[in-house]
């Protein structure tokens, strides 16, 4: 749960390459993840290429940060055979936050980039990375050692917090 309370957007990275074990843990993170009837919608796509990388930099307006990751990793959701297609995105969203507690865990560091649901954007990763026609791209995650710290917010508010308890 530590990484829970520690784990940050880091938009800066040092210039060395991750292992190629740490991101396969990421990765294993990221399957853990429970999903609406076991359908398990996902597939990551890895990119360590540097042009490559610096073309996903300049997918949004908020990818910048990308350009300087030594990995970005690229989560999709496959479109076919899906029991319930209508819940992979929200798949793919809790095995992206896993990918990105295990990031911080192991002392990497990442920020999540919203792909989807913009299909435009979805559209334009997809061609880039040239994908295969049955998958749709969810997000975009760059990853590495981290070349910045700072301490976590506390978002922490109890009035947000409602019961509903029956009348003692």
């Amino acid at each position: 749960m530590n990484s829970i309370f520690h784990r940050v957007s880091v938009r800066k990275f040092e210039d060395r390459p991750v292992e190629k074990e740490k991101i396969v843990q990421v990765l294993k993170a990221g399957m853990q993840a429970p999903s609406a009837c076991n359908q398990q919608p996902w597939e990551f796509y890895v990119v360590t290429d540097k042009e490559k990388i610096q073309e996903l930099s300049t997918a949004t307006p908020y990818s910048k940060c990308a350009a300087g990751a030594p990995v970005v990793i690229v989560p999709v959701y496959r479109t076919e055979g899906l029991v319930a297609p209508s819940y992979a995105e929200i798949d793919l969203s809790i095995a992206q936050q896993n990918i990105w507690l295990e990031t911080d865990e192991i002392g990497l560091g990442g920020v999540w980039i919203g792909i989807a649901p913009i299909e435009e954007r979805m559209e334009l990763v997809h061609k880039m990375l040239d994908l295969p026609k049955n998958v749709k791209v969810f997000s975009l995650f760059a990853m590495g050692y981290p070349a910045e710290e700072r301490p976590q917010q506390d978002r922490f508010d109890p009035e947000r917090i409602h019961f509903m308890a029956p009348e003692e």
